[in-house]
């Protein structure tokens, strides 16, 4: 018998990311906030949207741990003197970007007993891409191997 993984207490176990093996990613898009004109490099919120045209988000949550869960992207918004979330195309802007068009081989997480999922990594034929919530924030980088 397999011990189950800790959930996160505010947003549940989410996705089960092996699902997405074997989905090949077709666009990436990303909510990004403005302030004062100024675009956070960091995104809010991703997603990774596959050939079956479904709709992977990931996002860091209201208690650091690492979201992932079908859903389609929103729509941006006004935040008034905190400023707008745009949300659109990002598939230049983000470590998935050199997989486009390849399938996901494989799905690693990483939990903490307290508060879920805090890392996941995503296996293309190409890379690995490593999205890990950190002090609140969406981390996405591909991750470096001793391979040429």
């Amino acid at each position: 018998m397999t011990t189950p993984l800790p959930a996160c207490r505010a947003h549940g176990p989410g996705l089960d990311p092996a699902a997405l093996v074997g989905r090949t990613l077709t666009r990436i898009v990303a909510a990004w906030h403005v302030y004062e004109g100024r675009l956070d490099p960091i995104p809010a919120d991703l997603w990774l949207i596959d050939d079956r045209g479904e709709a992977t988000r990931l996002a860091s949550g209201t208690d650091w741990c690492l979201e992932v869960e079908a859903s389609a992207p929103y729509e941006g918004y006004d935040m008034g003197e905190w400023g707008r979330i745009e949300v659109g195309p990002a598939d230049a802007e983000t470590a998935f970007a050199r997989h486009l068009g390849r399938p996901v081989l494989a799905a690693r997480e990483e939990h903490e007993p307290t508060t879920g999922r805090m890392a996941l990594e995503l296996d293309f034929p190409d890379g690995t891409v490593r999205c890990e919530s950190y002090a609140g924030e969406l981390i996405v980088r591909a991750v470096l191997t001793g391979a040429p």
